[in-house]
Formats: C-alpha cells, sequence, structure tokens
C-alpha cells in the first residue's frame, strides 16, 4: 500500500482563505453563520423595497382609475398587478427582519429559508392575481359581445410610464439582490419586470383601439395576454424556491465539481456519499473522503479541513459550509466507484 505523508506547512497554506479572493470569502464565511459580511447590505434591501412599494402605490393608483373610470380592462388588471407587487413588497420588508438574524439554539443553520419562502410567496401572490385576471377579462369579453365602449386614450399615456418606470425599477433592484444573493428581492425585481413587459401588450392594444375603435374588444384580449405573461412568471419564481424549501440538491454538474476539487486535495484517495442542499443562496455539503489508512487521526483531520477549505474558496459553487468525514482506504476492491448521493 502507498502511503502518504503529510507535510503540515503544505496544509496549513490550504487552511488559509485564497488571498485573491479574500473579501468574498470573508462574505461567504459570514453567510454560513447567517450574516452578511456588510450589514448594510440589507439596509440597501430595505431601502430598494421602499422605494419599489412607494413607486408600485403610485402606478397601481393611476393605472387602477384610469382603468375604472376610462373603461380600460387592459388598464385596471395592469394596475392589479402593480398592486401585487405592494404586498410582495411588504413582505420583503417584514421577511428581512427575520432572515438577517445569525443562527440560534433554534435554528443551527440560520434563518434564510424565511426567505425562500417569502420568494416563493411572491410567485404564489402573482400566480392568484394571473388566474383571477384571466377570469375577469373572459367573463367580461364573452358576456359583452361587440358593444364594447372604446378605453380613454389617457391609460395609454398611464401604460407607457409604467413600463418606463417598472423597467428602471427592476434594473435597481435586481442589481442590489444579486449585490446581496438574496433570491427573494431578485424575485421582487422580477416582479418589477413582469408589469413593465405585461404593460406592453395592453399599450399595444389600447394604441390600435385609438385608431380604430371598433376593435375595442382587443382591450379584453390584452387583458388575457398580460395575465398569461403574469403566471409565466409566477412560475418562473416558484419553481426554484420549491425545490430549495424540499431539498432538492445541487445539480449534477455541480456535484461533480465538487468531487473533482476535493480529489485534488493532496492525501485524498476516494470520494463518495457527497450530499447537497440550499439555504438561501448558499450550498451546504457533507461528503465522505477516503485517506490512507495509515495516517494519524491528526493528518486524517487536516486533510478534511483542506478539503473544506478547497471547496469554499470555490466562487462559482456558491458553498458557505461543508462537513467533511473521514473514512481508512484500505484497498481499491473494498471502494470501487464514486458514489454521487443526492
Amino acid at each position: 500500500m502507498h502511503i502518504v505523508f503529510v507535510d503540515r506547512g503544505r496544509f496549513e497554506g490550504w487552511l488559509a482563505p485564497p488571498q485573491s479572493n479574500e473579501r468574498t470569502f470573508k462574505w461567504r464565511l459570514n453567510l454560513s453563520h447567517g450574516l452578511m459580511s456588510d450589514h448594510g447590505q440589507f439596509g440597501d434591501v430595505r431601502r430598494i423595497t421602499w422605494i419599489g412599494l412607494i413607486v408600485n402605490l403610485a402606478l397601481s393608483t393611476v393605472k387602477l382609475a384610469i382603468g375604472w373610470f376610462g373603461k380600460s380592462q387592459a388598464t385596471f388588471a395592469d394596475g392589479i398587478h402593480s398592486l401585487s407587487d405592494c404586498s410582495t413588497d411588504v413582505a420583503i420588508l417584514v421577511g428581512v427582519r427575520y432572515w438577517a438574524k445569525p443562527p440560534d439554539e433554534s435554528h443551527p443553520y440560520g434563518h434564510r429559508r424565511i426567505e425562500t419562502a417569502i420568494a416563493s410567496l411572491i410567485g404564489v401572490v402573482l400566480a392568484v392575481a394571473g388566474l383571477g385576471l384571466i377570469g375577469n377579462a373572459a367573463r367580461m369579453l364573452m358576456s359583452s359581445g361587440h358593444r364594447l365602449p372604446a378605453p380613454s386614450p389617457v391609460a395609454l399615456f398611464a401604460l407607457i410610464a409604467s413600463v418606463i418606470s417598472k423597467e428602471i425599477l427592476y434594473r435597481w433592484t435586481v442589481s442590489v439582490g444579486k449585490r446581496t444573493a438574496s433570491p427573494a428581492v431578485i424575485a421582487n425585481a422580477w416582479h418589477h419586470r413582469s408589469d413593465a413587459l405585461s404593460s406592453i401588450p395592453a399599450a399595444g392594444a389600447l394604441a390600435v383601439i385609438m385608431v380604430s375603435p371598433e376593435w375595442a374588444f382587443l382591450d379584453r384580449v390584452a387583458a388575457i395576454v398580460v395575465s398569461l405573461f403574469i403566471l409565466h412568471v409566477a412560475w418562473k419564481i416558484i419553481r426554484p424556491n420549491l425545490k430549495q424549501l424540499v431539498d432538492t440538491a445541487a445539480s449534477k454538474d455541480v456535484c461533480d465539481r465538487i468531487l473533482e476539487t476535493s480529489l485534488q486535495v493532496e492525501g485524498v484517495r476516494d470520494v463518495h456519499a457527497i450530499r447537497s442542499r440550499y439555504i438561501g443562496p448558499g450550498l451546504l455539503v457533507d461528503l465522505h473522503v477516503l485517506v490512507d489508512a495509515d495516517v494519524t487521526v491528526r493528518e486524517g483531520h487536516e486533510i478534511g479541513s483542506a478539503v473544506k477549505w478547497r471547496l469554499r474558496s470555490k466562487d462559482e459553487l456558491g458553498i458557505v459550509d461543508v462537513i467533511v468525514h473521514v473514512e481508512p482506504y484500505e484497498c481499491p476492491g473494498q471502494q470501487q466507484g464514486l458514489a454521487i448521493e443526492q
């Protein structure tokens, strides 16, 4: 049997955070304890969400009023969409107070699952709003026949203003969400963009009606198109967050990268039983590494620690914590293959 002699100095080098990525590494280290490296990042989340709430309240009020008094079903539907944005803004403002808390005795892994739950809630609110708007628009389209009143031209200008303001808000919010690695904020940003994009078919329908009033039924058709778009965005938000809530493992590509990176550590003879799950934006990993049976307990522990630090230094993997179980490598016949448990 080939015996690996561990160079302690080399392991101590591996145990230090990579110098080129020290800032990123410190953020990940703090995240694994339920904290942001810069506490002001949560202030950024609150600030952009408050701005979004104010904008959404103003837009929804204007669009609902114009849609009701201007007899535009599409504009009214778009106003409901903006109003649903307000509810998700409130959910984030309340939720950030809880998911920002550090781990405690009842939540040793932190509170970031609250953020995932809120992101899922945003998707559900969107889906319910979309289904309700589809039913209402279809009912009015079938019951009114061809005697539909032409919407007011003012509704068109309200929708154009909505497209511009919500696209700006989307870009601002998604930049904060990516900087803070917050799925709830990113989901809320997509909520803003869905509001902007859903205004486009409504505005197009109103433009056609202004030229040809006999096409007034297009206003109801546009409301249905808006609702279908809302449902599509809702599914894009709900699906990844539900996967996190049920502890779906990382993708096969990520697991292969974990395996490859672990095998690069000197002293590791084999790796198996790789398991993973997401807590908010961070990935938790536990795995078994096999080392030569003749190494000391201290040396085996140092090899396991080197694997842990090597994995956490890989920015693209997003790993915030690793549990390494060290096992003896007896002989090739006893440990065949590399099993990945997902």
